[in-house]
């Protein structure tokens, strides 16, 4: 079957990396003990525990929603709530999943505006109520990169740590783009971590090269009391882990990991600055990981999707597009082309 042309959509249209791919074939040479207790689900295990150089606890699961709900419910119980952003993907885009995985704790949202939170915004939120009536805060959590692409800095992850620490709150943060914030940012996975003060981190593999799979990590290994027991009831114990596991051997010891996000990044600034003078387009973000989002007249945007463009404008009204692993430059040079022909035939219909 004939491929269509390459898409900027979603990251998730992007294939399997071939070292993720070469890691799950090596898994599927024989038969293997189910349920993780295979030594690639032990080896992958460890190759956190090395990327992070720290003793951590690791769980595989599918899906970047089943990854934020189960680690958020171990950290509250039902009468607690949760601390977002207001475009947070736990609020936005889970369908209640936090909030059902952990028996109905709230989700606690940060005034619309900014898709990063400050402390000033978490302790507003943590300290307006403190009587019974009100559900007791409990837990941060931070999206890292943010839904419109924005990266926190080491400094201000650290200090929205500190926070949590004075007023007795966990810190999760939601990485389904983990690695193309460590390659923003250029430091270590541990340095934006646990370094930092994250106690749990849900680090994602699907929108790194890998077909399916998040892995949910404890930095704190006593907050991971039981989380197999949730993943198991929660229907994310793969019988067949290693499947879910290999994969990150794949990507972690060869570094792909991080080749891929610097690549997913590096397309994303190229686009934005190949379009950044064209009349009529507005970045809406500034670019810091591998999203770009145009702000354009609604024709603009009609003659892209004409052009065969797809793209989605659910994020502050402009088109977003995406470059994952595979991301081709010679597509994104047309992308680029489209939109500046778009918006000249635009200014010339005028």
């Amino acid at each position: 079957m004939a491929s269509s042309p390459q898409q900027f959509a979603s990251d998730n249209y992007a294939g399997i990396c071939p070292e993720a791919w070469a890691a799950m074939a090596r898994a599927n040479d024989g038969s293997c003990v189910a349920y993780g207790d295979d030594e690639w689900t032990a080896e992958a295990a460890d190759a956190f525990r090395d990327l992070f150089a720290t003793d951590c606890d690791v769980f595989f699961v599918f899906n970047g929603t089943a990854a934020n709900s189960l680690a958020l419910a171990s950290l509250c119980q039902s009468f607690h709530s949760v601390i977002c952003a207001a475009s947070a993907h736990v609020e936005t885009d889970e369908c209640g999943a936090p909030e059902f995985f952990s028996n109905g704790s709230k989700l606690l949202v940060a005034p619309p505006g900014s898709s990063k939170l400050t402390p000033e915004m978490i302790r507003a939120l943590a300290t307006s109520r403190s009587d019974i009536h009100f559900p007791k805060a409990r837990v941060v959590t931070i999206s890292q990169p943010t839904e419109t692409g924005l990266v926190y800095s080491l400094n201000e992850i650290r200090a929205i740590a500190a926070l949590c620490r004075e007023l007795g709150l966990k810190l999760h943060m939601d990485g389904a783009r983990f690695a193309h914030a460590c390659a923003s940012l250029r430091c270590t996975p541990a340095e934006m971590s646990w370094q930092a003060g994250v106690d749990v981190l849900c680090f994602g593999g699907t929108k790194n090269g890998m077909a399916v799979g998040e892995a949910v990590i404890f930095f704190d290994r006593s907050l991971a009391a039981d989380f197999d027991y949730r993943c198991k009831q929660a229907g994310q114990l793969a019988s067949k882990m290693r499947f879910l596991s290999a994969p990150w051997i794949g990507l972690l010891q060869t570094g792909a990991w991080l080749r891929n996000a610097e690549h997913g990044n590096a397309c994303a600034t190229r686009l934005a600055e190949a379009v950044r003078d064209v009349a009529g387009i507005e970045l809406l973000f500034p670019v810091e990981a591998n999203s770009m989002f145009i702000k354009a007249p609604e024709p603009v945007l009609a003659e892209l999707r004409a052009r065969g463009w797809r793209f989605y404008t659910f994020i502050g009204g402009g088109a977003r597009f995406m470059f994952a692993w595979d991301a081709d430059p010679q597509r994104v040079e047309q992308l680029a082309a489209d939109i500046r022909e778009a918006a000249s035939l635009t200014v010339d219909a005028g």
